[in-house]
């Protein structure tokens, strides 16, 4: 059972007629009723009855038509995604770092799809290790993630995240106008991912200010460590683009350091 010869059932039963089918396919009509006469002998029915009027599908034809249907629309997704896969412009496959994924990816990716509304975006998310193996591997176009140095990768600075202090809203240190790091080591420490670089730049910098005692509370995410925080249950350094939103709408509150936070991350795409 050939393409043309589907093509052929389909067109003569939208049209009612072999020499307007003919003319749609750019064909003969010789030529189509041959490739008609090899179908109904293949299938060993007659697909159309003749009438005066034209051509009529048979019951038998009846029961085929939605199967030629299917049959075609399936080979015509088909010729599609190799039409997309053989073009690279039409889609883009992102690896990114779960907290550039969750509250920057949204906002660009937004402005990308109204550029290009065709566009097939993948976005596979892991920490910057994962990521930089995508890329590697090829397996994403773009990885998005902590800066990373590696002779096989170019690396594009995007924009600095920085660690600030979050507290709940009622919390006592909101009066006052900035704490010290010996004050937030003496608070419940929320802590999230320990595979995450942000996890041992907060270790360290109380390693550095001499402060090696410190009450935890783990979680491996940061949307659980600000629900958390959010209770009362202590406060966290958490990345700045992770609680905008949440400080503007009053769940969280920002709380000065004294000196202020020598603590961020540049974050780079690379390939």
């Amino acid at each position: 059972m050939l393409l043309a010869q589907i093509e052929s059932f389909l067109a003569v039963a939208r049209s009612g007629s072999v020499s307007r089918a003919a003319d749609q396919l750019f064909v003969t009509q010789p030529a189509l009723s041959a490739r008609l006469a090899a179908l109904e002998a293949e299938l060993g029915l007659a697909l159309f009855e003749r009438t005066g009027r034209g051509m009529r599908l048979s019951a038998s034809g009846r029961a085929f038509l939605p199967f030629a249907e299917q049959a075609l629309a399936a080979l015509d997704e088909g010729r599609d995604t190799l039409r997309r896969l053989g073009n690279p412009e039409s889609r883009l496959v992102l690896g990114t770092t779960p907290g550039v994924s969750a509250y920057t990816l949204p906002a660009v990716l937004e402005q990308l799809s109204l550029l290009h509304p065709h566009l097939d975006i993948t976005v596979r998310t892991g920490h910057t290790d994962d990521v930089l193996a995508l890329v590697l591997r090829d397996e994403v176009q773009i990885g998005i993630g902590r800066a990373v140095r590696h002779p096989e990768i170019q690396s594009t600075p995007l924009y600095r995240d920085e660690l600030v202090l979050v507290a709940a809203v009622d919390h006592d240190w909101g009066l006052l106008d900035a704490i010290t790091l010996s004050g937030i080591g003496a608070e419940r420490l929320i802590l999230f991912d320990r595979e995450s670089s942000y996890y041992e730049l907060t270790n360290a910098l109380f390693r550095t200010a001499g402060i090696t005692s410190l009450r935890t509370m783990e979680l491996d995410n940061i949307e659980a460590a600000k629900r958390m925080v959010e209770r009362g249950l202590g406060v966290a350094l958490l990345p700045r683009a992770a609680v905008l939103r949440d400080v503007a709408e009053r769940r969280l509150r920002l709380i000065p350091v004294e000196g202020g936070l020598p603590v961020h991350r540049e974050i780079a795409a690379f390939r």
